[in-house]
């Protein structure tokens, strides 16, 4: 019969109070992925100026610009919110706040498409630049484990 493991009930809860939300290696992450998705956009940018029309290149900015800000506003509030809970304290994030980040990407998104300032494509494109930034990291920690990992025997 299998067995199943004890609850960790609130000794969880009680570590991570005890550990500083935003340390090195959390900010260290993130200062990367924002690099990575900056140098994405950048590169995407410069390298459809001379192929492609200025609607794309325009898309690409808007998309990558957005997809910046919300990755900031992201780790910012969440950061806010971990800080207020390992303080004891509820925190006041309500989800008003994560639909407010959503709703002024949708209105910039839609008053430069309706502008016809982008391309539509091109700023979904844009927006992507998580993903890049992502599989960036995924594939950097993939190379250190290999690099670095330890021999069983």
């Amino acid at each position: 019969m299998k067995q199943t493991p004890d609850n960790a009930g609130g000794a969880v809860l009680a570590q991570m109070r005890s550990v500083e939300p935003n340390n090195d290696r959390n900010s260290d992450i993130d200062g990367r992925i924002f690099r990575t998705m900056a140098f994405a956009v950048i590169i995407a940018v410069v390298a459809s100026v001379p192929f492609a029309e200025w609607r794309m290149t325009t898309g690409l900015l808007v998309g990558g610009v957005l997809s910046l800000l919300n990755h900031y506003w992201l780790i910012s509030s969440t950061t806010a919110a971990f800080k207020v809970v390992a303080h004891g304290a509820k925190p006041r994030i309500t989800l008003a706040h994560y639909i407010l980040r959503y709703l002024v990407i949708a209105v910039v998104v839609f008053v430069a498409y309706k502008l016809n300032l982008v391309s539509l494509v091109a700023t979904i494109a844009g927006l992507c630049s998580f993903v890049i930034a992502l599989f960036g990291e995924a594939f950097r920690e993939f190379y250190f484990a290999i690099i670095h990992r330890e021999e069983t025997s």
